[in-house]
């Protein structure tokens, strides 16, 4: 033996009796020795061990090693085999296929009629008479006893006052109470054939007539039912979608008719199985599988009008997306048929026997129903969060969007559980177990599932939390409502609470957690490792915290003034000199709109005093100028008479926390009295209390003969007695020393 053969033998060993213990055992004869393999084998010890092993066993060995090399070899130009030639393979057996379909045409008809005789001289004339006749026995029995159990429920079903648009409610009930009448008139239908069946026909009649019954009556009789409930085509009032009654006839009609047809597929397929003439032999599926999918597009094509208001509905708070799914969904349905119709020629080409036990099945009739019916399902969705969503709480732009933004993620959440709905229906079609294939050995399989089961986890969690935010937004802004004044541009308005202010960074700051968190466990899904990307992250904030001391200090003081409770969304402040309504706070900065528009952006670490004028209470003081003469206690109880009508006025009283009243002579000037009066009342209120507080004053006064007072001028002329009349230039001096002391009085100091 040479050297390389024994290096051979060497490694051949020490991997079988590492891997396989029970090798060594294996002799034809029992034996109790065992064997120790040392970790590191010498040429010598190599030779020990197969001088001690049978010819046999060593030979099993060999020949084990030999086809596991093989397999790997195999595997390797599997996987070098490239996409185009993969592409360029399946192409050329569904071109077979096709081929073979065009060859078949001239069997179609001495196959079919091959197995109407087989199935005749199967019975014979006597037993066809038997069959047939018992059978109809049968169903007429079934529908004699459907028809007594209608009778007995449509006591159950009640007219509905209204339509669907204003007791949706009733609509419903009485929709799905007649659905559940019909479908249990179709079970006692059913159960009753099969009983009267089992007692007339024998086990091959009824193997022959059960698929006729299941496929050609109860089958499209189910899908009329279905049908109804949903397109209701004789009673518009209580329709559930949105389509009129033209459209909604042609596509009960045509529904009935695709169901017969896709019936008529599998009874036929079957019945030429059971009488000897096999699938393949004519070809006759790959017609009648073509004529469905012809059908459906044909359907979508004409009805597509009908389909996109469907599919539309009657939301009036639809997206752009809605909008798009809806005007597309025709198309969309044409192009899952054509789809389909190519996947099942593709699966046919394979000729695997387990696929076609399958397609018989109607497996992919299964995925073109439930991809079809998906848009469907988000527009019931839709409908359904409209109705059962508790209607908006206030009033205000602030609490509408948050009313829609919940409606939004109650949406999001039943796309999502639809979309899974979906898929756990194509895959039970195909006989798939997702949980198996999740749990499966590393598999890219297994990976994608693990990878979606995650993403789909982090957007639902993601929606909860936007949706229970949403729903506090909703009731802390609904009091926060734009004031008078501030639509006349004075600002000073009320905020809104404390949580309105915090809870959107909160909602932020869930959401980027949420993201972060499940991206990163999709991506170890994947099999991808995360440890780079989490290292890296952490040199990230060190550099961050490092390089943008300026960032860090503005985003601690961000939350130090959150906690110290200093500024809520919507209250007036002044930061600086810098005045205005805090329209929007982030993680380091604050916006404040003038109320003449500007807006301002303020980072936290540079406000050193912040004056809130929306807090709690504002104290509005007015000045009133009056001639010298006027009596102050005459206008003392004009001011307390007008507190006290603003106190009873149902407009004015909730906004005054303490009435109006006079604070009698505040100062004198060179033109009058000055007189204050004053009154206390809620942030953002002040303004509008204020304008009206001077309208009833200058109307109080005029009635009483009060007078404001006005600024004069007074020239004395040393002489003026005797000079007689003034001169033009005269008059002209006095004019201009009257404007230079009017200017100088009126000028600020400086």
């Amino acid at each position: 033996m040479t050297n390389l053969l024994r290096l051979f033998l060497m490694a051949l060993v020490s991997v079988t009796f590492l891997t396989r213990p029970s090798m060594a055992q294996s002799t034809s004869e029992p034996t109790t020795t065992h064997v120790t393999i040392p970790e590191d084998l010498t040429p010598e010890q190599v030779d020990d061990l197969v001088a001690r092993m049978s010819d046999d066993q060593v030979r099993a060995i060999l020949l084990e090693r030999l086809d596991a090399v093989a397999a790997k070899q195999a595997e390797t130009q599997t996987s070098r085999k490239g996409l185009l030639q993969t592409i360029s393979s399946s192409a050329g057996d569904m071109a077979a296929s096709w081929l073979d379909v065009i060859r078949k045409v001239p069997l179609l008809i001495s196959a079919q009629v091959e197995a109407f005789s087989n199935f005749g001289n199967k019975f014979g004339a006597s037993g066809l008479a038997t069959l047939f006749g018992f059978t109809f026995l049968a169903l007429a029995i079934g529908y004699a006893a459907e028809t007594a159990v209608g009778l007995w429920t449509r006591r159950w079903i009640k007219v509905v006052d209204g339509d669907a648009s204003t007791n949706l409610k009733g609509a419903v009930v009485f929709l799905f109470k007649r659905f559940c009448v019909e479908f249990l008139g179709l079970l006692v239908f059913y159960y009753t054939l099969v009983f009267v069946g089992r007692r007339l026909l024998d086990e091959q009649q009824i193997a022959q007539a059960a698929p006729f019954v299941f496929f050609l009556i109860w089958f499209p009789r189910l899908g009329a039912a279905i049908s109804r409930f949903i397109l209701a085509p004789k009673q518009s009032n209580l329709r559930l979608v949105n389509v009129n009654d033209k459209w909604a006839k042609y596509l009960h009609r045509n529904l009935i008719g695709l169901f017969l047809l896709i019936g008529f597929t599998l009874f036929i397929l079957d019945f030429n199985a059971m009488n000897g003439v096999m699938p393949g032999e004519s070809r006759l599926g790959f017609w009648l599988n073509t004529a469905i999918h012809i059908y459906v597009g044909v359907i979508a094509w004409t009805a597509r009008n009908g389909l996109t208001d469907m599919m539309r509905g009657s939301d009036p708070d639809r997206t752009h997306f809605d909008e798009e799914v809806a005007r597309y969904y025709p198309y969309f349905a044409i192009a899952v048929s054509a789809g389909t119709w190519l996947l099942v020629e593709f699966l046919a080409a394979q000729r695997n026997p387990a696929v076609f036990a399958l397609l018989a099945e109607g497996a992919h009739f299964v995925t073109m129903f439930w991809l079809l019916i998906a848009p469907a399902l988000d527009t019931l969705i839709r409908g359904l969060t409209r109705h059962l969503l508790p209607p908006m709480m206030g009033d205000g732009p602030i609490a509408e969007r948050a009313y829609k933004s919940t409606k939004r993620s109650y949406i999001r959440i039943g796309r999502v559980l639809a979309g899974i709905l979906v898929i756990l229906m194509i895959a039970d079609a195909w006989n798939l177990d997702l949980q198996d294939i999740a749990g499966g050995d590393s598999e890219t399989g297994s990976k994608l599932v693990q990878f979606f089961i995650i993403i789909a986890i982090g957007y639902i969690l993601n929606e909860v939390v936007s949706l229970w935010i949403n729903r506090r937004l909703a009731k802390e802004q609904t009091t926060s409502e734009q004031s008078p004044d501030e639509e006349a541009g004075e600002g000073g308005g009320v905020g809104g609470s404390r949580l309105a202010t915090v809870l959107p960074l909160l909602r932020v700051t869930a959401q980027v957690a949420i993201a972060v968190i499940f991206a990163l466990l999709a991506l170890g899904a994947l099999g991808l490792d995360i440890t780079p990307l989490l290292a890296g992250a952490g040199i990230l904030g060190l550099a961050i915290g490092f390089g943008a001391q300026k960032l860090v200090s503005d985003i601690v003081g961000g939350i130090f003034f959150l906690i110290d409770d200093a500024f809520r969304v919507g209250e007036y402040v002044d930061v600086g000199g810098t005045t205005g309504t805090v329209e929007k706070i982030s993680i380091r900065s604050m916006q404040l709109r003038h109320h003449r528009g500007p807006v301002h952006t303020i980072p936290y670490g540079e406000i050193q005093k912040l004056t809130n004028y929306s807090r709690d209470w504002v104290i509005m003081k007015l000045k009133f100028t009056v001639p010298f003469d006027t009596d102050p206690n005459k206008v003392k109880k004009i001011f307390k008479k007008i507190g006290a009508e603003m106190m009873e006025d149902p407009l004015h009283k909730d906004s005054f926390l303490q009435p109006f009243k006079s604070q009698g002579v505040f100062d004198f000037d060179d033109v009058g009295m000055i007189i204050r009066g004053k009154f206390m009342a809620k942030p953002g209120k002040q303004f509008t209390l204020r304008k009206e507080i001077f309208n009833r004053v200058k109307a109080a006064f005029k009635e009483n003969g009060i007078d404001f007072a006005r600024r004069e001028v007074r020239v004395a002329i040393p002489g003026l007695e005797e000079a007689g009349n003034l001169t033009e230039q005269q008059k002209a001096a006095i004019g201009a020393a009257a404007a230079d002391a009017v200017n100088k009085k009126e000028e600020p100091p400086q």
